[in-house]
């Protein structure tokens, strides 16, 4: 975990923005010894996102596996996706 005060913030931004891109992972930002702010590069606020987004899909499947929603083998996939694609 990375901690930064307000005034490292304030005062050399640069070197903070450095660090937020090298590391790609959030840096705690305090004020007055308690958190504040977490800055994190943008590069790196996608990604998490991303896997956030990911993440959800698979668990609302999951979701509907266990309640009794179609399963299929891969083969029956790749029948399926066939005959959508080859207008079967």
């Amino acid at each position: 975990m990375i901690i930064k005060s307000s005034t490292a913030l304030r005062n050399d931004y640069g070197s903070i923005s450095d660090l937020a891109h090298k590391e790609a992972e959030p840096i705690y930002i305090t004020k007055n010894g308690e958190g504040d702010l977490v800055v994190m590069s943008v590069e790196a606020f996608e990604e998490r996102e991303e896997h956030l987004r990911l993440k959800a899909k698979l668990e609302a499947a999951e979701l509907a596996r266990l309640s009794g929603a179609p399963t299929y083998t891969i083969e029956e996939s790749r029948r399926r996706l066939e005959a959508i694609y080859q207008g079967g």
